[in-house]
């Protein structure tokens, strides 16, 4: 079995070359059980979430992915996310690689916020606020780069030197980036407002929402989770990456029980707009908004991406 550390992982998912590697997997069939969670709870320490995520393809390959989701390992100067992948010979069961996970999840989670404002966002988008300063919200800016002409970036966190730091990293990239510590401000002015978060409380208002502005909703994935309040669905066109995210995004889940979204109002998934059977932005006014939990086909898809630039036999 191989393995492939973070910078092996990494260098094959330049996000030019992912982001059309899931629309064309979305379009096509994969199968994708529903995700394994489980709350780990141990005494003295905080609580944690492990899921599990199988998918595998009739391409040969069988993934399955574990990650482990302690929230308070900020307070500890942690990432709150780790996660591993094994990537199997679908045909015979053989393991064939071990992957990073925390690499492979933050690289794919930012080439699906792409995908689904490459359908979206208005094409001339190019203002883009971030909030978030993890490994996921790091690669925003260059994911959505490779989709709509960003030139201009905003970031937001709860702790305003992690904002600092992320915008410096930035520049340092070549994009135009500031820190804001207003966030209705940065809101209003954004185009693309994308959320990678572990946020338990609403930070992005409906209110605050422009005309015509696309809101991308990637960070919560369990009941408990929101980053957006219910009005944020009032007046927009929504969409999913999959259907399971009616059961696990706490925005939606909130948003249906205030009455500001019915289940059967929205659009449809990733899947429907990568294979045309759902439009995506109908015009310019518009306002859309993005909800992901995530899926083990888009791990599948990075994982075999890896493997194969590697110059491996395939399965």
């Amino acid at each position: 079995m191989k393995h492939f550390d973070e910078t092996a992982t990494r260098e094959p998912l330049a996000f030019t070359r992912l982001v059309p590697a899931l629309r064309a997997a979305f379009a096509a069939e994969a199968h994708v059980p529903p995700r394994h969670v489980h709350n780990i709870e141990t005494a003295g320490a905080d609580k944690g979430t492990v899921l599990i995520m199988p998918a595998w393809s009739d391409a040969g390959f069988l993934g399955i992915k574990t990650i482990n989701v302690f929230p308070g390992n900020s307070a500890r100067g942690l990432p709150g996310l780790h996660a591993t992948y094994v990537l199997y010979d679908a045909h015979t069961g053989v393991p064939l690689a071990m992957m990073d996970g925390n690499e492979l999840t933050a690289r794919r989670t930012a080439a699906a916020s792409a995908l689904g404002a490459s359908f979206l966002a208005r094409t001339d988008a190019r203002r883009l606020l971030v909030l978030g300063t993890g490994r996921i919200a790091r690669l925003l800016p260059a994911a959505h780069a490779s989709v709509r002409p960003i030139d201009e970036v905003r970031v937001w966190n709860h702790r305003p030197e992690g904002a600092e730091a992320l915008a410096a990293q930035w520049r340092g990239e070549g994009f135009n980036a500031q820190a804001t510590t207003d966030l209705e401000a940065a809101v209003r002015m954004a185009d693309i407002v994308s959320c990678a978060t572990l946020a338990t409380t609403p930070l992005v208002r409906g209110e605050w929402l422009a005309p015509g502005s696309h809101l991308d909703l990637i960070g919560s994935f369990t009941p408990d989770m929101r980053e957006a309040d219910a009005r944020c669905f009032e007046g927009a066109r929504t969409f999913i990456d999959t259907a399971e995210a009616l059961q696990k995004a706490g925005e939606l889940l909130d948003a249906i029980a205030a009455g500001t979204l019915r289940a059967d109002a929205v659009q449809g998934t990733l899947a429907a707009l990568c294979r045309g059977e759902r439009s995506g932005r109908t015009g310019s006014e518009e306002r859309t908004v993005f909800k992901a939990v995530g899926s083990a086909l888009e791990d599948l898809t990075a994982a075999t991406l890896v493997w194969q630039h590697a110059g491996s036999p395939s399965a």
